[in-house]
């Protein structure tokens, strides 16, 4: 096996392999759309972060990522380098010893370009890939997940009230966006992220047109579900698809179906607008957050992170 620089001219065999990924997982993922292309490719081709795998001059399998960024993920210091969902893949046939052969080989330049935390984003039933990973020290982090726009079977809580909030009342919401960033410093998630101002909380939600649904009790909020445009894969956007990019409950409320309630209304208020699939992105490490989307949701995404030790940057 061959590994070379990934470049332009590699995508029409990188598309083909991501492709076949990408329905291998469908097949166990039904709410995923059809697709005909991997358009990320295009813009991950050219920035000289990726590796191609050939045997006898045919690709067998590719990892392409993002250009370095700074303050990887919002939860810590250093430079770290994403693989997003479609930017990878290998064919079937020794299918994590040519992971285990581009990670090497792409590793090398993402440390030497100062990253030291790395994100691969793998198909929830790619088993193969995840251990190959695993043994290199990746541990899973966020999922992704989707469903159709159906309602769940709950039972009905009384005394609460489900609305979608106007605009003039979007900050009512910052009271619990500061819990739920106060919950990410908890353990086992320990995710010490900076929290937004009002200003900032109110000029994102303008500039990305975020909807805000809640459920209120004597007039108080008590829980809140911020739902988007799109979300972080290259499926999660288009006409029918909405994305829910924040949710927290308070927690003398849990336990008593607000969260299936409020769900509910977002769902039958989304499909009267003719959306037909939701979808959801959250940490593993959260075990609140990913007993709730488990239940009502199916992964299709898996992302792992590895940091390592930074100190290999004095070497």
């Amino acid at each position: 096996m061959i590994i070379r620089d990934f470049e332009p001219r590699h995508m029409e065999e990188a598309a083909e392999i991501a492709l076949g990924a990408y329905n291998y997982e469908r097949a166990y993922t039904q709410e995923l759309p059809e697709i005909s292309s991997i358009p990320i490719l295009k813009h991950l081709s050219g920035n000289g972060f990726g590796v191609a795998a050939f045997e006898g001059g045919k690709m067998v399998g590719f990892l392409c990522s993002v250009e370095p960024f700074e303050n990887a993920f919002r939860s810590t210091d250093v430079r770290g380098v994403f693989s997003p969902m479609g930017a990878n893949g290998a064919v079937m046939e020794n299918h994590g010893w040519i992971y285990a052969a581009l990670y090497q080989a792409a590793a090398k330049k993402w440390v030497k370009a100062g990253a030291v935390s790395h994100a691969i984003c793998l198909y929830e039933h790619d088993e193969e890939a995840k251990r190959q990973l695993f043994r290199y020290g990746f541990g899973m982090r966020c999922v992704d997940a989707i469903r159709q726009m159906e309602t769940i079977d709950c039972v009905v809580c009384s005394g609460y009230e489900f609305l979608e909030l106007p605009k003039e009342d979007y900050a009512d919401v910052y009271p619990l966006h500061l819990a739920l960033n106060e919950h990410y410093c908890s353990s086992p998630f320990f995710m010490n992220r900076k929290p937004d101002t009002l200003e900032e909380f109110l000029d994102f939600s303008e500039r990305n047109k975020e909807r805000y649904f809640a459920a209120k009790i004597g007039g108080e909020l008590c829980a809140y579900l911020e739902v988007s445009e799109q979300g972080e894969t290259f499926i999660a956007s288009g006409n029918l698809y909405r994305h829910i990019m924040g949710a927290y409950c308070m927690p003398e409320h849990r336990g008593r179906g607000v969260y299936q309630n409020l769900l509910n209304f977002v769902v039958n208020t989304l499909k009267t607008e003719g959306y037909t699939r939701l979808g959801v992105d959250f940490e593993s490490i959260n075990p609140s957050g990913s007993g709730f989307w488990l239940k009502f949701f199916h992964a299709y995404t898996n992302g792992v992170v590895r940091r390592i030790d930074e100190r290999i940057m004095q070497v």
